[in-house]
């Protein structure tokens, strides 16, 4: 059992009776910090993690981290010792084939202690999210017009009047992309800053092969149009389904602030024709889809319906995705609310 120091005991009791009040303070807290812990500090508990390549269980390196680190600092010293990863190639997971997680995702937040494992997948290279968008968009934009202006480099010397409704199916498709490519640049604003280079040659295949296709058929100099009255009806159409998807971009861009990734739940605005927000979580593909739809009308072009159907199935599958991460994300997220297709999908 251990003894008392008497006389060290009174030499501190006559030391503090010649200290000032803050002084004491000082004194307390050197004497017995874990008594006298001022409550404006804190103690920041630091935690090593070890990450691990997600295809072969390899380390990569460990993290010095606090639960209030977020994802985007695990990427940060993953790069640091890994030059040949750098932030963008990442994707960051806490089991080796689980969901990647988010940038602002905190170690608290996930759970993760000292001797937790994180994995990392190497995304390989990268691009922009623009750059992509601008290539898809400006090549059947330079497709179409190519083959609506030359016809005599696909179709030989055959020559035949050019109906009306060529003309106005070539300016539908320039007003298309021409709006995409201004969207590009002056309205998105993308959440994320790069995707897989691999999708730069998907995308354009995709985009310019179908261009193509239907460019093909309705420049045909045995293009037959259809009535009259068919096509300006779905010229109009196809007019208000542009407007209508230009308007929900506008509206979801005015939801997150610029350099920012802000998520919150879309609704009409003043715009009328983003009611379709009241009915569906993605009404810029529903409106996309319906572009289409009138466009393969008033050029009664059955290559053009079967642009519309391949796009629809892809547009679908991202609406429900985006569905699905809404309900997710906002609890009080609208429940009568479909993908893309009102009361239906």
């Amino acid at each position: 059992m251990r003894q008392i120091d008497v006389t060290a005991v009174i030499s501190l009791s006559l030391s503090l009776t010649i200290l000032t009040p803050r002084d004491i303070q000082s004194e307390k807290q050197l004497i017995c910090p874990k008594l006298f812990f001022h409550p404006s500090h804190s103690v920041i508990a630091r935690m090593e993690v070890e990450v691990l390549f997600a295809h072969n269980s390899k380390i990569v390196t460990k993290c010095q981290l606090n639960p209030q680190s977020t994802v985007a600092e695990v990427k940060r010293q993953v790069y640091s010792a890994r030059k040949s990863l750098p932030e963008n190639r990442q994707a960051i997971r806490q089991e080796a084939k689980g969901k990647s997680l988010k940038d602002s995702d905190t170690m608290q937040s996930l759970n993760v202690r000292t001797g937790s494992k994180l994995y990392v997948k190497d995304l390989g290279p990268q691009i922009g999210w623009k750059t992509v968008f601008l290539a898809e968009y400006a090549g059947p934009l330079f497709v179409y017009l190519w083959i609506y202006g030359r016809p005599w480099i696909f179709y030989g010397d055959e020559k035949a009047p050019v109906h009306q409704t060529v003309h106005i199916a070539a300016a539908c498709w320039t007003l298309h992309y021409a709006k995409r490519l201004l969207e590009t640049i002056f309205v998105h604003r993308f959440s994320h800053a790069t995707m897989p280079l691999r999708n730069l040659f998907k995308n354009c295949s995709y985009y310019w092969l179908f261009t193509a296709y239907v460019a093909y058929h309705v420049n045909h100099p045995k293009y037959t149009s259809p009535f009259t009255i068919q096509v300006y009806a779905g010229l109009a159409a196809f007019l208000i389904s542009e407007l209508g998807n230009f308007s929900i971009h506008m509206n979801l861009r005015n939801l997150r602030p610029a350099g920012t990734n802000v998520r919150k739940i879309p609704r009409p605005d003043s715009n009328p024709l983003t009611i379709l927000f009241n009915y569906v979580s993605c009404p810029n593909y529903t409106y996309e889809v319906m572009s289409w739809f009138f466009f393969s009308v008033m050029t009664q072009c059955i290559p053009a319906l079967l642009f519309t159907a391949a796009g629809m199935y892809q547009m679908t599958m991202w609406a429900i995705g985006k569905h699905k991460n809404y309900k997710k994300e906002f609890k009080d997220y609208p429940k009568k609310r479909k993908a893309i297709l009102p009361f239906i999908l």
